[in-house]
């Protein structure tokens, strides 16, 4: 948590949410002014416990902004985009409220003051992210980043990370090469090599230089960047650098040294206790909250397929440390749908699913009996989705790294569904391993609970469903 800490993006991110939470606490106080400016003594009798609704209000509508994306850091949007998230993140903000003060009368406060709270908060947000984007886009402010090398690596940057979204996090001064290395970086994004190194980075402000030489072996100036080093600018290799820009990691580059020695990839005793309490916290409530949704949809598939047919659906999946069990749906597809025994990617359109089911995975309902898995061990609410052991043992042979996914509990949502589309071929598998690579080496609590909540969002639209 502390290493989490430490990044400057997420200090941004904290501060930027800090700052958030008391604007939109501020436009309940003043809400409840204007709509009692003129009756000092009514205002006085609703005003119990002001400070507290306040809060309540302003957590509840920030929850609704982190489940649809409003606090991700690699988010790519444009700011209309932005402003369209912010505008129905208030609008199921604003019905969680109303839900909320008939559950507990002792919180509410008022249509009146409601409407004129988020008319005001959601003004008052809009306009402070626009400024802050606009301090963060503030090239004084950002890390000034050298690259060292012109290979093919280095040619990674400028071509993977061409976007100002991409760069959002850094100042990218240019590309330095080392001895004997071609070239494959634009001329224009070269800096002489005239000086050594550590007069280089002192002349150009360096904070941190990404090593992206395509061999290193006898090419690296270590004496420089020990001498960089002991000035306190940072310096990363390549693929640290893709992981923490991008939120996912490069397999293209990737080296069986980076995973043996980078930090992650580790569980302690307590890291699992308290993982596994989450996991059944929220699979209890998550059950609580959907049984009467879960019977609807069994006896929706009952009406449609007649009696005798199964309505649960039973598929062997590939597990924690290449285990395999028996993974529970509600069934969307016809009984026949793989009676010749071969196992099939689910395509767009697949004339196998039934009209139910159609409706079921587009809302992602067919998954709710996997909470039963959750609660057996088999799975957790957060991590890699499991696949079948057929796709498991061919996309092993292909996909360099496929098996380290397996270290984890497979989960119910995953950094990877919400990062990336449906995957239907090896060529979607081998992208979403780089996020589900990124969410083992970096997964907590904390990450667990805003993928869970900003799973709301890939529900609600039906974001990569087939």
């Amino acid at each position: 948590m502390l290493r989490f800490l430490r990044r400057q993006t997420v200090r941004w991110l904290l501060l930027f949410g800090v700052i958030e939470l008391l604007l939109l606490a501020s436009s309940l106080h003043l809400a409840m002014r204007l709509r009692y400016l003129r009756n000092a003594d009514e205002l006085m009798d609703v005003s119990h416990h002001l400070l507290l609704r306040s809060f309540i209000f302003a957590s509840v509508i920030m929850l609704g902004i982190a489940a649809f994306g409003g606090y991700r850091q690699h988010l790519r949007t444009t700011w209309q985009g932005a402003v369209a998230r912010q505008a129905v993140a208030f609008v199921i903000g604003g019905l969680l409220l109303v839900v909320g003060y008939y559950a507990v009368p002792q919180a509410y406060v008022g249509r009146g003051v409601l409407g004129i709270a988020l008319a005001i908060g959601f003004l008052a947000v809009m306009v402070f992210r626009l400024l802050f984007m606009r301090v963060v886009e503030i090239e004084s402010l950002k890390p000034r980043v050298l690259i060292l090398g012109t290979g093919q690596r280095a040619a990674q940057i400028h071509n993977r990370m061409r976007r100002r979204t991409d760069r959002r996090g850094f100042t990218l001064v240019g590309y330095v090469p080392c001895a004997n290395e071609e070239i494959a970086i634009p001329d224009e994004k070269l800096l002489p090599m005239n000086v050594s190194l550590p007069v280089l980075a002192r002349r150009e402000r360096i904070d941190e230089i990404v090593v992206a030489v395509d061999d290193r072996r006898g090419r690296l100036p270590m004496d420089g960047l020990l001498e960089c080093r002991q000035a306190g600018v940072t310096i990363t290799d390549l693929t640290t650098f893709f992981e923490r820009e991008s939120g996912r990691v490069q397999l293209l580059w990737l080296e069986p040294s980076w995973l043996v020695f980078s930090r992650g990839f580790h569980l302690t005793p307590v890291h699992r206790l308290a993982k596994r309490c989450f996991d059944v916290g929220a699979a209890l409530l998550l059950l609580l909250l959907c049984w009467p949704l879960m019977l609807m949809v069994a006896l929706a598939i009952r009406l449609e397929s007649g009696p005798g047919q199964p309505i649960l659906y039973r598929q062997e999946r590939v597990g924690e440390n290449g285990k395999t069990f028996w993974l529970l749906k509600f069934r969307s597809m016809r009984t026949d749908a793989e009676r010749d025994g071969v196992a099939r990617w689910a395509s767009k359109h697949d004339d196998r699913v039934t009209r139910v089911g159609r409706i079921c995975r587009k809302l992602r309902f067919d998954e709710l009996p996997q909470l039963w898995n959750v609660l057996k061990s088999d799975m957790s609410i957060v991590g890699p989705r499991p696949e079948r052991p057929q796709f498991v043992a061919d996309l092993a042979t292909k996909i360099p790294y496929y098996s380290l996914r397996h270290c984890l509990k497979p989960g119910l949502a995953g950094w990877a569904q919400l990062s990336y589309p449906y995957g239907a071929s090896e060529e979607d598998a081998a992208e979403k391993l780089k996020y589900d690579l990124f969410y083992v080496k970096n997964h907590n609590l904390l990450f667990d609970m805003l993928i869970l909540i900003e799973t709301a969002e890939v529900v609600l639209f039906n974001r990569g469903a087939r």
